[in-house]
């Protein structure tokens, strides 16, 4: 395993234990920022879509808190910049 999915199985483990999922995924977006400033420091560029029933009635400012309230160890040695695409189980992905 790459460390960038070493570190993507911890990310993926923190955010089951705060949420009850039913999508997730996460993609690693580091290789599209190589030569980024931020890039130098070792932190990766990730992707996350998650469907979370805790995000129901939430805005999307306090669903990406959530999220990164629940990834908040892995800032910023891990995790340089994150994408954050959050629904509900009923919302749509389009």
């Amino acid at each position: 395993m790459s460390i960038n999915q070493d570190r993507i199985a911890l990310f993926e483990a923190d955010l089951r234990s705060a949420f009850q999922l039913t999508q997730l995924t996460i993609e690693d977006e580091s290789h599209l920022h190589a030569g980024h400033a931020g890039a130098a420091t070792g932190g990766g560029h990730f992707k996350l879509t998650i469907r979370a029933a805790e995000f129901e009635g939430m805005t999307k400012v306090a669903r990406h808190r959530a999220i990164y309230a629940a990834l908040n160890r892995h800032f910023p040695v891990a995790i340089h910049a994150l994408t954050i695409l959050a629904f509900t189980p009923s919302e749509s992905t389009d």
